[in-house]
């Protein structure tokens, strides 16, 4: 457990509270960019992780670019202090007025998911007299070992095209004069903890390049995605030298520069979610404890069935422990934090923290139920701050109108 004084800021900021160690968020960048030594590289933070302005700006201190799926991430990229020149615009759904601001912003490259996604992108370009610097999300067909739901690259996932095609739009795309194709990218999954679907992938997708190469089509980033694993329970993670060393060595002699996009890898484990007890039922011998958090502060249980290390403060070292649900107060029978885990007799205003809940908490919470969104505080050097207050209810309406007919 971390040296943060959860009960402090509980108290202080009420609860349910993210809290961010932006510490723990530092050190695995350094370490991730340490492995890639040697190699020209960049490391684009991917912002749908958490896309706290906080979190993002402390990857920008790092010298970190962005991945962006969203033409709001792009501003929220910039806004943190990211350079445009460091940005990534990826995502399957881009419309042409998010593809003019992206090129009037001159981000690195925009990564392009299909042939129908490339022509649009060539026309706005060419409405606005410029050349537009792309990639092509190349879909490998590699099966990542990982939950199907975070699996993108098999040919049954919407993402990227297949290599074939992707060599035929490299081509289209070398022969317009308003595309610039510089890199290329594949992202086969996420919280990936084989190496050797990674391997494969890098050595396809090099390969690939090899053959543009020949026909003079000078892509010069070679990105391989996201996707590395972390421990949310007793996983084993990719060892990083090795990972880094299996792309150097599938790129071998193209002299390019990698990009790598890590979300959760940086994020998870610096974050907890903290919430109360309210009280404790049972229905028949079935123990529920209900917590003041819910599927709309924490949506990873419920749609992915993940598990979340719990840990109830104060009470770490008691002995008397039954299996119980961990379950919040919206409407819904998958609303639940935990299954089945080992819990001591809990009391009301009891204090649990919902451990590697840094990457797909808050980015994914929502006002269901008309229930504010939970405020967001960041911890660094000893200090922590409030860097999103809670949502009020006012904050919730402000956008509605009441419709009266006459």
């Amino acid at each position: 457990m971390s040296k943060i004084d959860f009960e402090a800021l509980a108290q202080e900021f009420k609860t349910p509270l993210y809290v961010y160690d932006l510490d723990y968020m530092k050190s695995q960048y350094k370490a991730l960019k340490s492995a890639f030594e040697g190699e020209k590289s960049l490391i684009c933070y991917a912002i749908k992780a958490n896309s706290n302005l906080s979190v993002i700006q402390t990857f920008a201190k790092e010298g970190s670019g962005a991945d962006c799926v969203s033409i709001g991430e792009v501003k929220r990229a910039l806004k943190a202090g990211i350079q445009p020149y460091k940005i990534i615009f990826s995502g399957v759904g881009k419309s042409d007025e998010e593809i003019k601001e992206a090129l009037n912003l001159k981000i690195l490259m925009i990564n392009v998911e299909s042939e129908a996604e490339l022509k649009r992108v060539e026309a706005v370009a060419k409405e606005m007299k410029i050349e537009a610097r792309i990639s092509i999300r190349v879909n490998p067909n590699v099966d990542p070992k990982t939950h199907p739901y975070i699996s993108t690259g098999l040919n049954e996932n919407k993402f990227g095209v297949e290599i074939d095609l992707a060599k035929r739009m490299y081509i289209y795309a070398k022969n317009s004069s308003n595309l610039e194709p510089v890199g290329i990218h594949f992202h086969i999954g996420s919280q990936l903890t084989d190496l050797s679907p990674i391997k494969e992938a890098a050595e396809i997708v090099a390969d690939l390049v090899r053959s543009l190469r020949a026909i003079d089509v000078d892509i010069r980033f070679f990105d391989v995605g996201g996707g590395l694993g972390v421990v949310y329970d007793n996983e084993k993670p990719i060892d990083l030298k090795e990972y880094a060393n299996a792309i150097k060595s599938a790129i071998r002699g193209l002299d390019l520069t990698i990009v790598c996009e890590p979300g959760r890898f940086l994020v998870a484990n610096g974050g907890y979610l903290l919430t109360k007890v309210l009280y404790e039922k049972y229905n028949g011998e079935k123990r529920f404890v209900i917590v003041d958090g819910a599927m709309n502060d924490l949506l990873r249980p419920s749609l992915y069935n993940a598990y979340h290390k719990i840990e109830v403060l104060g009470k770490e070292n008691e002995k008397n422990l039954s299996k119980a649900d961990i379950v919040g107060p919206i409407c819904e029978s998958g609303d639940f934090l935990a299954k089945d885990v080992e819990l001591p007799p809990m009391q009301s205003g009891d204090l649990i923290v919902v451990k590697s809940a840094g990457a797909y908490g808050f980015s994914m919470a929502s006002n269901y139920n008309t229930r504010p969104r939970a405020a967001e505080v960041a911890c660094e050097d000893g200090e922590c701050r409030l860097v999103r207050k809670r949502e009020s209810f006012e904050d919730l309406i402000k956008l509605e109108e009441l419709y009266l007919k006459e």
